[in-house]
């Protein structure tokens, strides 16, 4: 039942003949109230609910790579004194039904159903308190389960990667960051550290490393992360049943992998097509007479998931 309809059910039969001359009086009195309501819910735990990350935070407010758009430099401020947001990349800003709105292309009656119908679980805002004595640094993980929650299960989606191979090699890993308490897709590395992203943010818990999925084949093929790993085994799953997997998770490992390669007897590399990749491909082809470039596979593309993207059902022939 949408908001709409629920309020016009709530309408009483015997209106008197004033009432009946303002028949909107009544629908547009409790559409304020229900928009006063989502206008003092949280922002900073929508946001969360969305796997939205602050890079960094003070008393006051919270500081985010803006939602509305891809940026490097975080310019999406939230003031937590008024919860209200701002982005400085925009230059517009407003309450929580103003974002949701930007966010996801929604009316404002359709933001409240949205708020309404449980899709998020967002909290009212705080009062203002004092700030802790300290503040925890870094990132520590707390439970770590498969994929579940909706905002997760959407980023997948948005990325065209089936469920039942994100749950096979990721998990859902829920952790803790400057005292607050987040949640998003984990890939494992090598030394029990987690790559972690979500529809917003990219992050790591400590130590970093390679993620190398070796199953004692002869081949190998490296890409350059999570989202690479698994676009290419929806693409091609049949290199998983000959190659073992590297995902580099950063491109600087890429000059400690001379054991790994030499001890194969393929390399194949599927780097991003950018000037990074470019040149750890052209360093590893030098380095090594066993490593070949394969990224003619996404060829126009900058990675495998972007080429994915433009067609969730291609299929990649090996030769």
């Amino acid at each position: 039942m949408t908001w709409e309809l629920s309020v016009l059910i709530g309408l009483p039969k015997d209106l008197s003949s004033n009432h009946q001359k303002s028949p909107n009086n009544k629908t547009m009195k409790e559409k304020r109230m229900n928009c006063e309501t989502a206008r003092n819910l949280c922002i900073m735990s929508a946001l969360a609910d969305m796997g939205h990350f602050p890079t960094r935070e003070s008393k006051n407010e919270a500081w985010f790579l803006s939602p509305l758009r891809k940026e490097t430099q975080a310019s999406f401020k939230v003031s937590k004194v008024l919860n209200r947001w701002y982005d400085h990349g925009e230059g517009i800003g407003g309450n929580l039904i103003d974002l949701m709105m930007r966010i996801t292309g929604s009316s404002v009656p359709e933001v409240l159903e949205l708020l309404d119908g449980g899709m998020y679980s967002i909290s009212p805002a705080p009062a203002p308190t004092k700030a802790p004595a300290s503040t925890k640094k870094g990132i520590i993980v707390g439970e770590v389960m498969d994929i579940s929650h909706l905002a997760l299960l959407q980023y997948l989606e948005v990325r065209c990667i089936p469920m039942a191979i994100a749950r096979s090699h990721t998990k859902e890993v829920h952790f803790e960051m400057g005292n607050q308490n987040y949640f998003a897709i984990g890939l494992k590395n090598t030394k029990g550290g987690w790559e972690l992203r979500n529809r917003f943010q990219k992050l790591c818990s400590s130590p970093k490393a390679i993620s190398h999925f070796n199953e004692g084949k002869e081949n190998l093929a490296i890409v350059e992360g999570m989202f690479d790993f698994l676009s290419l085994i929806t693409i091609a799953p049949s290199w998983l049943k000959d190659s073992n997997i590297l995902v580099l998770n950063s491109l600087a490992f890429a000059n400690q992998l001379g054991e790994i390669i030499d001890g194969c007897n393929q390399c194949k590399l599927l780097l991003d097509n950018d000037a990074a990749g470019d040149k750890t491909t052209q360093t590893l082809l030098q380095q090594h007479d066993n490593v070949w470039d394969e990224r003619k596979l996404f060829h126009g593309f900058k990675d495998l998931n972007e080429k994915l993207q433009s067609d969730p059902m291609m299929k990649i022939k090996r030769k």
